[in-house]
């Protein structure tokens, strides 16, 4: 199930949710057992919130086919958080784009948090769950080296545009490099576009994916309002390539070649 290389290392590769998601283990041991937990928590996920499904909860509530009461505590737990996100955030972050219920933009960061949990209840000092570019990151690389995640160029994919270095960190980008504008803004029902991504980092993945796609929307408001959230930083693409960047941004030059790093593609949230 999951390949096991002598660094140690604990690799495994799932497709869920519409992406692929990695779960890789810095620590020796055998880590099956806690792999396919997280494995079958985010197909639980999956089942539970898709949009795509027409018999997940999500979409039965959506169509009102189901009280809110009987849809259980996972679902209104994100729904609660999604209230207080969208009221957080002014109202960039929203839960019904268009009117039409849809929490995904908290899900998978939700999801890969509590899945993370799940690694360090079995016992994982470091490690790292990556869905589509958003990331949960455990203590470092390896237990005397922090993780070093490439931020790709929106403008070119292939090139790394900025490197991300810290331990127990989570990582997102929202952007428009690989979906195009598909990040709504609710104040004008239209497609965000006056950047080209925008990257935060933070403790926790649940918010911290959140955070990206409301900052995306914001624009050039982003890092000021990303200033006034104590633990979290950004940093912008400006649709002409403009780079900014509040000024605890956890950054660091990447080498030729950057080896051994985790590289982001804006545009996956």
């Amino acid at each position: 199930m999951a390949a096991t290389t002598a660094d140690p290392r604990t690799v495994h590769v799932e497709h869920c949710m519409g992406t692929v998601f990695s779960i890789d283990i810095r620590d020796a041991g055998n880590w099956s057992d806690a792999v396919a937990d997280v494995v079958g928590w985010l197909h639980h996920v999956d089942a539970v919130f898709s949009t795509y499904r027409p018999d997940s909860l999500i979409s039965r509530l959506g169509r009102e086919e189901l009280p809110l009461a009987d849809v259980g505590s996972e679902v209104r737990e994100v729904l609660d958080a999604c209230e207080q996100l969208a009221l957080a955030t002014g109202g960039t972050f929203t839960a019904t784009p268009n009117g039409q219920l849809d929490p995904s933009g908290y899900v998978k960061g939700w999801a890969i948090d509590r899945a993370a949990r799940l690694l360090v209840d079995a016992g994982v000092q470091n490690g790292a769950i990556n869905g589509g570019g958003d990331m949960q990151l455990l203590g470092g690389a390896a237990p005397d080296r922090p993780w070093r995640v490439g931020i790709a160029d929106p403008s070119d994919p292939q090139q790394v545009l900025v490197v991300v270095e810290g331990r127990d960190l989570a990582v997102a980008t929202s952007g428009t490099a690989e979906r195009g504008g598909h990040i709504t803004d609710p104040s004008t029902g239209g497609a965000a576009s006056a950047l080209r991504s925008a990257t935060v980092t933070g403790p926790r993945l649940a918010e911290v994916d959140a955070y990206a796609t409301a900052a995306f929307v914001l624009g050039d408001r982003a890092l000021d309002w990303i200033g006034t959230l104590d633990g979290y930083e950004a940093m912008t693409v400006a649709a002409d390539g403009t780079i900014a960047r509040t000024t605890g941004f956890p950054t660091a030059a990447p080498p030729p070649p950057v080896r051994r790093s985790i590289r982001i593609t804006p545009g996956r949230t």
